[in-house]
């Protein structure tokens, strides 16, 4: 780093293979808004997940170009009216395990794998590295940092369960992928984005993706 720069500490965002690629389009497109740097880890598995549940093909070469057609899509999969820049994401590829994100030494904020697929949350909670999403994810613990898991999955069987467990004892935070209605959603995005911003909760990250419950019943509306 050159005097007087400074150090960028992006957010790592891992993307396993469970449905729910709108829910990391979402957490992302909110991280960018509250002028976060993203590191953008993207499994071999979710490609064919985001192919099926949008129609995009995530490449390598063009990841660019890719993942700006995703964040622009809404959770229906049609476009929407996002506002999207890129400039503060890196890419890297899952197979790459001499990333930055591999190393305790590379600077981070934490690391939030959203969805997580059962896949995903063994192979942390195991301590497998079978590729860079994992790696990610146990230097994260390791390092101490913030680590959410958004699991994607109906129903948890016990050695999901134990494996949940396993990652709480580390220190992660266990978020299940749970919308709730009381936040007045009318939009299937609402209901993506009640998920997203409780993972920026859980991140400590400022946004204003869903209404906050206030003591009082109705009332609601999507914020603007």
């Amino acid at each position: 780093m050159k005097p007087g720069q400074t150090q960028r500490t992006p957010w790592i965002v891992g993307v396993s293979g469970a449905s729910g690629t709108p829910y990391a389009a979402a957490v992302v497109r909110a991280l960018l808004e509250a002028g976060e740097g993203v590191d953008l880890i993207v499994s071999r598995a979710s490609r064919l997940t985001l192919l099926d549940e949008t129609g995009i093909s995530f490449r390598d070469a063009h990841w660019d170009e890719d993942l700006r057609e995703w964040l622009s899509r809404g959770a229906d999969g049609k476009p929407d009216t996002f506002d999207i820049q890129v400039q503060d994401v890196r890419h890297w590829s899952p197979v790459d395990l001499a990333a930055g994100p591999s190393s305790g030494s590379y600077p981070s904020k934490g690391m939030l794998i959203v969805p997580a697929s059962t896949a995903c949350v063994a192979g942390v909670a195991l301590g497998l590295s079978k590729d860079l999403l994992q790696r990610a994810a146990s230097v994260t613990l390791k390092e101490g940092r913030k680590l959410v898991v958004t699991v994607r999955e109906t129903p948890l069987n016990g050695q999901t369960l134990r494996h949940l467990v396993t990652l709480d004892d580390a220190g992660a935070t266990v978020l299940p992928a749970s919308p709730a209605f009381y936040a007045g959603a009318t939009h299937i995005q609402d209901l993506v984005d009640f998920v997203a911003g409780r993972v920026l909760d859980a991140a400590g990250v400022e946004h204003t993706l869903y209404r906050r419950w206030e003591g009082e019943l109705g009332g609601g509306s999507r914020p603007t």
